[in-house]
């Protein structure tokens, strides 16, 4: 018998990071908006930021490594390029949902102020160098749009499923009983 669907554990985890994504993108664009004066404010959101992303790559990592030790339901009826273009996205989607968090972690080691965790003081890793902090940040940016782009190709995907072929896919991502 071929599993139809997800466990519950890896639906868990996509629904969590899906939403802890989706919040941590708005957070982003609505912190560059706050103004540098008076400093608290922006430094509370950008360290709030700081650590939720730190947060969001430990669930990726357990996600990966869930992923990598389960079985996953076969993409039945899906023609050979689909399946192929699927594979593709999530590959990608895990690779950035990696870098993200790297990216901005580093870019913000490489800055002058420390990075925080909810407040704890993470160890500094080396002394500021604001090349490597810019350089760090139009990564994290880029990345960021770069995934809220692939989000939107896999939420048209599933519509597409959903609508058009009618085939029950997101069903696969769903905690109801079979």
């Amino acid at each position: 018998m071929t599993q139809e669907r997800y466990n519950r554990v890896l639906i868990a985890l996509h629904w969590l990071l899906a939403l802890a994504l989706i919040g941590q993108f708005g957070l982003g664009l609505w912190m560059e908006e706050i103004p540098k004066d008076p400093p608290g404010m922006r430094a509370y959101w950008f360290n709030l930021h700081k650590s939720i992303g730190l947060l969001i790559v430990l669930l990726v990592l357990w996600r990966m490594a869930w992923r990598l030790t389960h079985a996953v339901p076969a993409l039945n009826n899906t023609p050979a390029w689909q399946a192929k273009m699927a594979k593709f996205t999530h590959g990608v989607m895990y690779l950035l949902m990696l870098l993200i968090p790297v990216s901005g972690f580093l870019g913000s080691s490489f800055s002058q102020y420390p990075v925080k965790f909810f407040g704890l003081i993470l160890p500094r890793l080396w002394e500021p160098q604001p090349v490597f902090k810019d350089f760090l940040s139009e990564v994290h940016e880029f990345s960021a749009l770069t995934l809220a782009a692939f989000v939107v190709l896999h939420v048209l995907a599933v519509i597409w499923h959903t609508v058009v072929k009618k085939d029950g896919l997101l069903n696969r991502m769903s905690f109801k009983s079979p």
